[in-house]
């Protein structure tokens, strides 16, 4: 099989020929259709997050079951499968008997802790993966299993009222999603961008108002929740000024900058910042179920398998529009 391989920390990418692998027990081997290459590939390249080289990355696959594993039941060739980024854990420690793997110190992550998905075949274990809705198309739906997975998985954490409004700030790979999620919803939906071109499409996206600063969310009234999706943590605190009382700042944008935060705000507002990743299957259920019915519908660049070193350098230059998705 080809795969796109990262031969060590910070080296470029290249693509090479590798056996396909089998399955053990418990696993699948899923021909990949679609993988979409994510910021957090780069900051895997660039050793943000611990792994081991060389390594196949790609946390956002889609495709069909070819083969089974002993000891799997659930799942069958000929399966329209997607595959989240936990994939199994202990199951012995306290956070998976209280049903949150995802914070199990040995938890398995596609594409860190196993080979990932920006190649034609791929293991993963049978009972992590999720079926796609009928109809949805592979090259929509990849870009869910982490993106549009954060941003609903986010929304959802956050307890959002009926009568509550929601603020996007960063109109990007994850807020162009954020916003389409918010407002399928019902929600009256905010943007906070400071590009002139994002402010239009952000109105096309469902926005019921664009301001381009704090100040302006606090003029226009606030809200209640803040779902900070840009890595710029300077335009996340500056957003953070149209808070309302009691209200919540989802943080799922990555930066290395510090958050500076106003005390006063987080004690007198009583504000409340909370970290949020993709928080159970339920979640991911409900965040393909969107883009089915197509109320949400992802912004995608699509590159073949060999055009992936081009896919990565737009990802990592921020010029992709909005996600890139590895067709193999």
């Amino acid at each position: 099989m080809r795969a796109a391989v990262v031969p060590k920390l910070g080296a470029k990418w290249e693509v090479r020929d590798l056996p396909t692998p089998k399955p053990s027990t418990n696993q699948v081997l899923i021909r990949i259709r679609a993988s979409g290459l994510c910021y957090t590939d780069v900051h895997i390249t660039n050793g943000h997050l611990p792994t081991e080289f060389p390594r196949t990355l790609g946390h956002e696959p889609v495709g069909e079951v070819v083969e089974i594993g002993q000891g799997v039941t659930r799942r069958k060739i000929g399966d329209r499968v997607g595959v989240p980024w936990v994939q199994t854990s202990c199951g012995r420690c306290e956070w998976c008997m209280r049903g949150k793997p995802m914070f199990c110190a040995e938890h398995l992550g596609t594409g860190v802790q196993t080979q990932g998905s920006h190649a034609e075949y791929m293991l993963a274990y049978a009972d992590s993966t999720m079926l796609l809705p009928e109809g949805l198309s592979y090259e929509l739906a990849a870009p869910i299993f982490c993106a549009g997975y954060t941003v609903w998985g986010g929304l959802r954490f956050a307890d959002p009222k009926p009568h509550e409004s929601i603020a996007v700030v960063g109109i990007g790979g994850l807020g162009h999603l954020a916003v389409q999620y918010s407002k399928a919803a019902g929600f009256k939906t905010i943007a906070v961008t400071h590009s002139p071109d994002k402010k239009e499409l952000a109105g096309k996206l469902g926005s019921d108002l664009v301001v381009s600063s704090g100040e302006e969310l606090r003029s226009a009234g606030g809200s209640d929740v803040i779902l900070a999706t840009s890595n710029s943590y300077q335009s996340v605190a500056d957003a953070l000024k149209g808070l309302r009382p009691d209200g919540r700042a989802v943080i799922m944008g990555v930066s290395t900058d510090p958050l500076p935060l106003a005390a006063g705000d987080l004690i007198g507002k009583r504000i409340r910042i909370i970290g949020s990743q993709q928080n159970g299957s339920e979640y991911l259920y409900e965040a393909l179920d969107y883009v089915a019915k197509g109320k949400v519908k992802p912004i995608i660049e699509t590159f073949p398998l060999s055009g992936i070193t081009q896919a990565y350098d737009k990802v990592a230059n921020g010029t992709v529009r909005f996600r890139a998705v590895i067709k193999t």
